[in-house]
């Protein structure tokens, strides 16, 4: 509206006009339009008096003041100001506003698409509600009849066991019964005799009564009770009720897929037939990180004529995800990545595949060999360390100078073959253990990288492994594996027959596992953010350590090792750093920050203690393994520059003195030289 013509407006338009206007049509916002139409051309077709000058027609308009003038107007207060015809201004006014109005209302739309789209989220929420609501009822009534039939089961036991008690208790209390009969009634009749009889009735009393009367006199009665009156009720509910307590959890995350990022190289090139990653980071409304897993995320590398990559989803159950995959051929990609079947921010994402990546010059300049991904996050900031003593293998020898002495296993699922292997272990008979987590076993190989053997069966009974994730030797022999998915640590022979279980109710997720200079079990429970330590026996001795990033806390505590003077080394994920304590869970020291310099962390992982006490740690994030000595001041790195580290997990010190360490994200384990 022009600000000039208010007033004229509400003189030459009566109120009640308009209000007859509206009440035509109260609900009907087409009809306002059509009211408003209507009064702009009303107002258009009366003349517009100056309210200053009489009854001036107001036929310019002052631009700088944006109102209706006259000329009288123009030759005072608005001298200065340029005029141009009224009708010229109101006709580009109307243009404007009909451009306006046009774009407007293109937003509809979208925002009914919007509406229609929040409506079938909401439906789908009830759904689920009413679905998860049934599965609820449907679980506990299933645990109810359980219960009941388990309490059906003991009363009629109970019954049994009370039956048979008195069936012989009764038996023996009838033999007694007749018994005291038998004396009464022997007696009574001698008395009867005694008291009234002659000398011949004596006589004859006694060839009647002496013989019987001895008998019972010498008769072996039941005296004593043939059963006893124990009948105990036996039951453990401590653990079944935390069970139940524990019992059922509703998953869901606040996570957005406008708001969810993704990161790494593996966005926009990769190296056909190399596995290559992408960091999802998952995000809520705010655009603050989720906290939590369990988020339906899915990827898809396709070309126009279909998809064409292998891949596979991690949930770090932090938020986070990775995205491992492998491209056979080269070409042009692209690389799809949804969060509740919606695009998260970016996707789809453009891929180049090409044949082979940056190049570097052997050490003899004969040869040329491809950098694997992930070599750009390895920071190689030292020389290369002298190689060890130990140097000989029956395995091909690394042909490249770095560390690197050989590596076992591809992806797959056969003996030799990982999928997301994680803890390490190093027997002083000379094995290494691998934790293969996704294929549900341990794997065994000898010093020098040839196949022993493999265990595990996927399940949740004892001696089935669900997710195997950290991997122990005792002194004695025995194998301990913690199972982060079944919740407790199994305890299996050196030639993987099942023996024990523990820690069953008391753990949340163990991690890592290790064995103390006592034969005690370190366990790294990672989802409860503590340390638990436990006899072989399954007795739990102390527990340390809560969520949170003081020097006694943890945020997602991966692995243990623990050195000569039986203190406990920890690797604590999220906070990027390794904490030290005593075998009675006092905290020592701590070192290491987030970064990638010397010394800093990116999420570190493995641990080993070598006999001088040094600490070697495998930085996750950072794709390195670095050493520090006792007190965790930095000394140097293990070169793997030329073939790097994708994800390092578990590391140990072999039996002849070298370093193994998981390489998750190459699926494979690989040994390095050493000098200790």
């Amino acid at each position: 509206c022009l600000h000039g013509t208010s007033s004229a407006l509400q003189k030459s338009i009566p109120v009640t006009h308009l209000m007859e206007e509206q009440q035509r049509s109260p609900d009907s916002s087409s009809e306002d339009c059509t009211v408003l139409e209507n009064v702009a051309a009303g107002a258009a077709r009366q003349a517009l008096s100056c309210p200053s000058h009489g009854d001036n027609a107001m036929e310019l308009y002052c631009s700088p003041c944006d109102t209706a003038v006259c000329k009288e107007c123009t030759k005072g207060e608005h001298a200065e100001h340029a005029a141009v015809p009224l009708r010229d201004a109101v006709e580009q006014h109307r243009v404007r506003l009909q451009d306006q109005l046009e774009t407007t209302k293109k937003r509809l739309p979208e925002i009914n698409s919007a509406m229609r789209s929040l409506t079938e989220f909401q439906q789908q929420l009830s759904s689920q509600k009413a679905s998860i609501e049934e599965d609820i009822h449907s679980t506990f009534e299933d645990l109810q009849k359980t219960l009941n039939v388990r309490k059906s089961v003991l009363l009629m036991e109970l019954e049994v066991t009370y039956g048979l008690k008195q069936k012989v208790l009764q038996s023996q209390l009838d033999t007694l019964l007749q018994g005291q009969e038998e004396i009464h009634d022997c007696c009574s009749v001698t008395e009867q005799g005694l008291s009234c009889s002659s000398e011949a009735e004596v006589l004859l009393l006694k060839k009647q009564m002496s013989e019987r009367l001895a008998e019972l006199a010498s008769h072996q009665y039941p005296l004593q009770p043939q059963e006893n009156d124990q009948l105990d009720f036996l039951v453990e509910t401590e653990g079944l009720k935390k069970s139940v307590h524990n019992l059922g959890t509703i998953v869901t995350t606040s996570a957005v897929a406008y708001e969810t990022e993704a990161s790494g190289e593996g966005l926009r090139q990769c190296v056909v037939g190399h596995p290559t990653s992408v960091i999802i980071t998952t995000k809520d409304k705010d655009g603050e990180p989720c906290k939590t897993g369990s988020a339906s995320v899915t990827a898809e590398i396709f070309t126009p004529d279909g998809s064409v990559a292998d891949g596979e989803i991690l949930d770090n159950k932090n938020g986070t995800y990775e995205f491992l995959y492998t491209v056979p051929k080269e070409g042009s990609f692209t690389l799809s990545l949804r969060l509740y079947d919606q695009h998260i921010k970016g996707s789809p994402f453009k891929l180049k595949v090409t044949k082979s990546a940056d190049v570097s010059p052997s050490t003899d300049g004969a040869k040329k060999r491809v950098k694997s991904p992930g070599s750009g996050h390895v920071k190689q900031r030292l020389a290369k360390r002298p190689a060890s003593m130990f140097s000989t293998s029956k395995r091909k020898e690394n042909p490249i100078e770095d560390d690197m002495i050989f590596r076992v296993g591809t992806k797959g699922r056969n003996k030799g073959e990982f999928t997301n292997l994680q803890g390490v272990a190093a027997s002083s008979d000379g094995n290494i253990l691998i934790a293969d987590s996704n294929n549900q076993c341990v794997q065994i190989f000898s010093n020098d990288g040839q196949f022993i053997n493999r265990f595990g069966v996927r399940g949740r009974s004892p001696g089935q492994l669900q997710r195997p994730t950290g991997v122990a030797v005792h002194p004695n022999g025995d194998i301990i594996i913690a199972d982060y998915d079944n919740k407790w640590v199994s305890i299996f022979s050196n030639d993987g027959k099942f023996k024990s279980k523990i820690g069953a109710g008391k753990l949340m997720g163990p991690k890592g596992v290790s064995v103390d200079k006592n034969g005690n079990l370190i366990v790294v429970d990672n989802k409860a953010c503590s340390v638990l330590i436990f006899q072989l026996s399954g007795k739990l001795l102390t527990r340390f350590g809560s969520r949170g990033n003081g020097d006694k806390q943890f945020a997602g505590p991966h692995f243990a090792a623990v050195n000569n003077d039986n203190e406990i080394i920890i690797t604590d994920f999220h906070n990027h750093s390794v904490k030290v304590f005593n075998s009675e869970g006092e905290f020592l020291l701590k070192f290491g920050s987030n970064g990638e310099g010397n010394g800093q962390f990116n999420a570190p992982t493995g641990v080993a203690v070598d006999a001088s006490g040094n600490i070697i740690v495998a930085d996750w994030g950072n794709s390195r393994i670095q050493v520090f000595d006792g007190s965790g001041s930095f000394l140097s790195y293990i070169n793997t520059s030329v073939e790097p580290l994708y994800g390092p997990q578990g590391l140990a010190l072999t039996s002849d003195g070298h370093v193994v360490v998981a390489d998750s994200g190459n699926h494979c384990f690989k040994v390095y030289r050493y000098l200790q």
